[in-house]
């Protein structure tokens, strides 16, 4: 009965991942458009499918606290090697499928952050070349200078 638990727990946390990939690639495309408000809906998605990962990772450490009690805190691994021969060949199966999954996500992440990254320095460069540059206060050379126009005009109101 707990085996079943654990692989239950482990094909929704299968599910829940895979939705979460396909959010992060979603994420990409929405920051090659721009699309902020969208960005914005994917962010709060993201947030509850990890809540929901949690809850489930939960449940997943209760299943397998139920096969292995010698441990505190049981891993797959722990359980794989107590179940019988065709529980633990289902348990490999979504254990490496699940391991797949979260590689894929991390790597989907990392392009996502790395797009952001350029994105949010294609912005500081944009942003750069509005703003004024400051006068440089080195010395130079005589023949540079440039005489200004007084900005306050040739009449001094406070004399």
């Amino acid at each position: 009965m707990s085996s079943e638990a654990l692989l239950s727990s482990m094909d929704k946390l299968i599910k829940l991942h895979k939705s979460l990939f396909d959010l992060a690639v979603k994420k990409t495309n929405t920051v090659k458009e721009g699309d902020m408000d969208t960005l914005n809906q994917i962010l709060k998605d993201e947030q509850s499918h990890i809540a929901a990962i949690d809850k489930i990772e939960r449940e997943r450490q209760q299943a397998a606290l139920m096969i292995v009690t010698t441990v505190e805190i049981p891993t797959v691994t722990d359980c794989i090697n107590v179940l019988d021969n065709t529980e633990k060949d289902r348990l490999i199966e979504k254990a490496n499928e699940l391991t797949e999954m979260v590689f894929n996500l991390k790597e989907q992440n990392y392009l996502n952050q790395q797009l952001v990254y350029s994105s949010m320095q294609f912005v500081n460069f944009s942003l750069n070349l509005l703003r004024p540059q400051p006068e440089s206060i080195n010395y130079s050379s005589p023949a540079n200078n440039t005489k200004k126009i007084n900005s306050q005009g040739m009449f001094n109101s406070k004399a």
